[in-house]
């Protein structure tokens, strides 16, 4: 039985503690803390639904509406399969998210989206982003290679910009150079977690560095699954690496066009790809062991960095 979601909430919002860069941290005033909690909650949902971390027939798919008994209780286990019981999901979710933005009855089924309701109101969010992120993940249903940096850049237009978009949306920030800025920030923090979590996603089946790229640095698969990386692999890694620090220069500005404690929370996630990507550097660019991360006395000083650059 999935009771009131309790136990579902807190196992999503408690991921939060692990991201590269402060979600919510203490200094914010507290509705600022709720209200982004609240949709880091949504987006997270959403990832886990899309990469297959939530269990078949469980507590989440319940409170959706959905459940085996509706699939005639078969068990599901051929990747396309699987792949069909996320889309159900993300399909299920997303009719929840328009009952967050309708005034009619029935309210909002998920207690992470009943959470969302008030912020999404408070704040005067549109549905916009928050479609771009299921978008995403209904599109990792159906492609797991990209061929160019473009094809992979327009990727992270709907699985990580709208994420900054929402964050200036709260704070009531946005501009139309903020939001430019806060995508490339956004963009480049995409793509540093992709290049920690390069082997990860293989065992996904998924590989988010550019087919053009791996086939210019003489990178196959079969490298990708190494143990560990070799030369041409950690070339690879590394030009990416350089693109998305492009993108975090690009960004920064972004930092000192806010004041007061909104510039410490934006120097703390352009910190966090700056931190990890040092963490990447520090590896040799080998990130086929696992994914290198920073530690929280290096993403204190880029955050330091940040803020006397931008000050």
């Amino acid at each position: 039985m999935a009771g009131d979601g309790r136990e579902q909430t807190r196992t999503v919002l408690d991921q939060a503690a692990h991201e590269n860069f402060p979600v919510a941290p203490f200094f914010l005033p507290r509705v600022w803390r709720a209200d982004l909690m609240a949709v880091y909650g949504f987006a997270r949902l959403v990832d886990d639904i899309g990469d297959g971390d939530l269990a078949p027939g469980g507590g989440d798919a319940v409170l959706l509406g959905l459940d085996r008994a509706q699939d005639g209780g078969t068990s599901r286990s051929s990747a396309a399969e699987s792949g069909g019981e996320r889309l159900a999901l993300l399909d299920a979710l997303e009719k929840d998210l328009h009952r967050v933005f309708s005034d009619r009855a029935p309210g909002p089924r998920h207690p992470l989206m009943r959470r969302l309701g008030p912020t999404v109101r408070r704040c005067g969010l549109t549905p916009e982003p928050f479609l771009d992120l299921i978008a995403a993940n209904r599109q990792d249903q159906r492609i797991s290679r990209y061929g160019t940096y473009d094809d992979l850049a327009a990727y992270c237009e709907l699985s990580a910009n709208p994420v900054g978009r929402l964050v200036l949306g709260i704070t009531g920030t946005a501009s139309p150079e903020r939001v430019r800025r806060s995508d490339a920030v956004c963009t480049a923090l995409q793509i540093v977690e992709h290049l920690q979590d390069v082997a990860e996603d293989l065992g996904r089946d998924r590989i988010y560095l550019p087919a053009e790229d791996m086939k210019r640095f003489g990178v196959t698969e079969a490298d990708l699954a190494a143990p560990s990386g070799g030369a041409s692999v950690r070339a690879l890694i590394a030009y990416e690496a350089e693109r998305a620090r492009d993108l975090l220069n690009e960004g920064t500005p972004l930092v000192g066009s806010v004041h007061g404690r909104l510039k410490l929370l934006l120097a703390g996630f352009v910190a966090g790809g700056r931190a990890a990507l040092q963490a990447v550097a520090a590896a040799d660019h080998d990130v086929l062991p696992g994914p290198p991360k920073p530690t929280k006395l290096s993403l204190l000083r880029e955050v330091a960095a940040t803020l006397r650059r931008e000050g």
